[in-house]
């Protein structure tokens, strides 16, 4: 699966120069923050329920064709749309091959402290672990 097919878009380029433009990592480091309970929540439920045990969450501001919407930015009034998903979608549509699945694993921080966050921009895709408590100091 490439970028395109999982953001349904593609990044405008109007041609004009572009003025310098904070990271977008800073606003979602505060989406996070603010953020942080619901996912929480919803990470538990997924692994109490018995869905998966290796939760992960998308972080976009397109839209995207994997998870399922928890936190929209257009109702949130935020700048970034959270959707959740498992590792095992990741494995099935092929963002993450079968052959890096135990690599993952052995990264992969503990899901009651920290959420697994796979961040979509126009430039590419990266996970990152963010801590819950971070938004409490």
């Amino acid at each position: 699966m490439d970028r395109e097919e999982l953001l349904n878009a593609t990044p405008e380029d109007s041609g004009e120069p572009q003025k310098k433009q904070e990271s977008p990592l800073v606003s979602l480091e505060k989406d996070l923050a603010f953020y942080a309970d619901a996912i929480k929540e919803v990470g538990i439920e997924i692994m109490v329920e018995g869905i998966s045990a290796h939760p992960i969450f998308i972080a976009h501001q397109h839209q995207v064709s994997i998870g399922e919407m928890i936190l929209n930015k257009e109702e949130l009034n935020t700048d970034w749309s959270i959707q959740a998903s498992t590792l095992e979608e990741f494995v099935e549509k092929g963002i993450i091959t079968k052959e890096k699945k135990e690599p993952f694993l052995k990264v992969y921080k503990r899901p009651e402290d920290y959420m697994c966050v796979f961040v979509i921009v126009p430039e590419g895709a990266n996970f990152v672990y963010y801590p819950y408590n971070k938004s409490k100091r």
